[in-house]
């Protein structure tokens, strides 16, 4: 849970940092810090696909992967519906600030995968990594709300805190080979999340997280 707990601790000082100056945080400061967060999960989006595609038992299924589940995730209008829900609420009032920052934290690939290699490798790189970035975020979000956008941290820890639980208790469910996949296809996901962070390809990333779903099914039928 350590990782968890350091993204937690982003998003309150984050939080804290950003309702306190207000008014020295300027947008061209904050466009600056969201690039360097954005070239930072490019590239370790691009470090964990370069890492573990040499060591794929199936090379094309991540392509599989990223075709099944964009045509899904297009299908459902998952990128449309959160946006639309973070518009709706992304008016004056702390509430719906903290609902936008909810969204915005917990649904990722970093949110997602960060937990399931920290249960079972003990590796916290991608929480490390997603806490830099809430912690940039979340100073927006305070810029804008408020201080009290640090609540949104209690709700982090228990979307991550359930995702490592459940990855404890399914361990010898979840393979190394599995993983392998999963991390493929995951690396592109933050890769492609760090250029449209940075604005350099507006991708709906979230259209594309089915895509994680892909190898879990492929590997339990291969099994």
């Amino acid at each position: 849970m350590t990782g968890t707990l350091v993204n937690a601790a982003a998003i309150v000082a984050g939080s804290v940092i950003g309702g306190t100056f207000r008014r020295v945080l300027s947008d061209r400061l904050s466009r600056a810090l969201m690039d360097a967060m954005g070239l930072s999960a490019f590239a370790l989006g691009v470090n964990a696909v370069v890492q573990n595609m040499p060591k794929s038992q199936y090379p094309v299924l991540f392509i599989v992967s990223l075709a099944l589940g964009c045509l899904l995730g297009t299908l459902l209008q998952l990128d449309q519906r959160v946006k639309r829900l973070t518009e709706k609420r992304g008016g004056a009032g702390l509430g719906q600030g903290i609902l936008t920052g909810c969204l915005l934290f917990c649904i990722g690939t970093l949110s997602i995968l960060g937990p399931v290699q920290s249960a079972l490798y003990g590796d916290h790189t991608y929480l490390f990594t997603n806490a830099s970035l809430d912690f940039v975020t979340s100073m927006v979000l305070g810029a804008t709300y408020g201080v009290g956008m640090a609540l949104s941290a209690v709700v982090l820890v228990a979307w991550q805190g359930g995702i490592y639980l459940l990855t404890l208790l399914l361990g010898s469910f979840i393979t190394d080979t599995m993983m392998t996949e999963i991390s493929i296809v995951g690396g592109l996901l933050i890769a492609m999340s760090g250029l449209s962070i940075m604005k350099i390809k507006a991708f709906p990333t979230l259209n594309y997280l089915p895509a994680l779903a892909v190898p879990i099914l492929w590997c339990l039928i291969r099994g």
